[in-house]
């Protein structure tokens, strides 16, 4: 099999970027704490197995943050807002309540920041922490599907974990924490507070939260020299990290690049629990289209990999506009069409993704050049760009959103060939689409969630959509004990313990 061109620290760098998307930094935020971080581990001494993991826990550190952006958007209003502000705080104790206060309802009516406040009072601010390190387990299966070992997913799912034991998981610290995720938090943090306040000020962070949120041991390597920690740390940071990786790893396969993009595309669906499923069903129906078309494999390969990735974009847009069932403001749009400017941004190297990128950012181009983010049209857009085009919007259309219901095959079909007769989508495109909609649904691949039964299916089905348990057991006609029971026993069987990880490990598994 040959290589692809593309090595799996070149992949890391991407979903860094993503990552700093969905925390409101800078891009190559992630990057420069990684820098920094290694440069803590050789202080310690680690050896290059140890400053391997190290390094691909920094680049996937808070990975998992920015999913389900919807459910911090009800309590927050811009999600992303409220994680760049978090970064800042001691997620701890009256600090993490007094920050989650003040930002309760954020933008929205009086009678609806009092409500949410009400919530976060009622749970002393410990819910919120819990439900985002929820997400991390989320990260940790995504580490897992692209293959970096158990230490790696161990250190990803300890973001929100703390020295002195008050994180979650609760009651884990001290050295039952993983060393990587240790030193991933600090540096992370003083990259944030260097860059913003100066040396000066990450000093004080450390100090300050040494023995607490810090191991005492990694923030006394900052403290000795943080002039020479943070030196020439913004320099080109994404070819020093890939200079600096620790274990030089080999270009990723064609098949294993698709296993990796596979799985990024999952994980990139849970930005809000209605997208579960869209990058997958979106690829397959680019892929069987291309493939009546008469397309070349290695165009319809090319494709199908940006059509897995075309919504990575979404980790920039606010979950509160991504929610909103009414309308969006001039200002909100603009917001929401940079996702397509964004998964170009984030696939911006080596050449193999840049391609990718390059064409998942055309999604939304449209045939009269009303489309975003280039407003490109005609012969200028490639079959391929077409198809996913059509794919993309067909598709989008069979789930439900917040501003509209789900739409029936037939109706959507409706929808997609008036788009065609007003000039927007490629005639040829769409009817290939469609062609391929009507194409049998491949059975379920065996794997790890084939114990589930067909009940626990039609449950697991409404769960990964966000549905509470009562809303189930409604949809069901069960009782929400009964629902309740059967999601346990869906959790038991798929090895997990939350709804995000459930559901990365029923795309996995093609269960839903």
């Amino acid at each position: 099999m040959p290589d692809s061109g593309v090595r799996l620290s070149e992949v890391l760098l991407a979903l860094s970027i993503a990552t700093d998307l969905g925390l409101g930094q800078p891009v190559e935020h992630l990057l420069r704490a990684t820098r920094i971080g290694l440069r803590i581990g050789e202080r310690l001494g680690l050896d290059k197995p140890d400053l391997a993991t190290l390094y691909d826990v920094s680049l996937l550190t808070y990975v998992g943050c920015p999913i389900y952006g919807n459910e911090a958007a009800a309590l927050f209003g811009d999600d992303i807002d409220f994680r760049a502000g978090a970064i800042e705080v001691d997620l701890a104790g009256r600090p993490a309540l007094t920050f989650m206060l003040r930002r309760a309802g954020a933008g929205t009516p009086l009678a609806n920041r009092a409500r949410q406040a009400g919530r976060i009072l009622a749970g002393r601010g410990r819910p919120v922490v819990e439900q985002m390190a929820n997400h991390c387990s989320a990260a940790g299966e995504l580490a897992d599907r692209i293959g970096l070992g158990a230490q790696v997913r161990t250190g990803v799912e300890q973001s929100y974990a703390r020295w002195d034991g008050q994180g979650v998981p609760t009651g884990v610290g001290g050295h039952d924490l993983s060393l990587a995720a240790r030193i991933a938090h600090v540096a992370e943090a003083c990259e944030v507070f260097e860059r913003t306040a100066g040396v000066d000020a990450a000093r004080e962070l450390v100090r300050a939260r040494r023995g607490t949120h810090f191991d005492p041991e990694v923030a006394s390597v900052v403290d000795a020299d943080p002039d020479g920690l943070f030196a020439g740390i913004g320099e080109d940071p994404d070819d020093a990290v890939l200079a600096a990786e620790p274990v030089a790893r080999g270009q990723l396969s064609e098949d294993a690049l698709d296993a990796v993009l596979e799985a990024i595309g999952d994980f990139c669906d849970l930005r809000c629990p209605y997208f579960a499923g869209h990058a997958r069903g979106t690829a397959e129906l680019v892929t069987s289209a291309l493939h009546q078309l008469g397309r070349s494999d290695a165009e319809i390969r090319l494709a199908r990999r940006a059509a897995l990735v075309h919504d990575l974009g979404r980790f920039g847009v606010p979950g509160s506009l991504l929610d909103k069932p009414g309308p969006l403001t001039t200002r909100e749009l603009e917001r929401v069409r940079m996702h397509s400017y964004y998964v170009e941004r984030i696939f911006a190297r080596p050449e193999p993704l840049r391609r990718i990128g390059l064409l998942a950012a055309t999604h939304h181009e449209r045939m009269d050049g009303s489309g975003y983010h280039r407003g490109t049209s005609g012969a200028l857009l490639s079959v391929p760009a077409r198809v996913l085009a059509a794919a993309d919007a067909y598709h989008a259309l069979t789930q439900h959103r917040p501003h509209r219901s789900a739409r029936t095959p037939s109706d959507a079909a409706v929808t997609v060939r008036d788009e065609v007769r007003s000039g927007r989508l490629d005639g040829a495109a769409v009817e290939a689409v469609l062609a391929a909609a009507t194409q049998p649904t491949p059975r379920p691949r065996p794997g790890r969630g084939a114990g589930l039964t067909a009940r626990e299916i039609e449950v697991l089905a409404l769960l990964v959509q966000g549905l509470p348990n009562k809303t189930i057991a409604k949809q069901l006609g069960i009782t929400p004990k009964t629902a309740g029971n059967h999601v346990e026993h869906v959790y038991t069987k798929l090895g997990v313990t939350n709804r995000a990880a459930a559901t990365m490990r029923a795309l996995q598994d093609g269960l839903v």
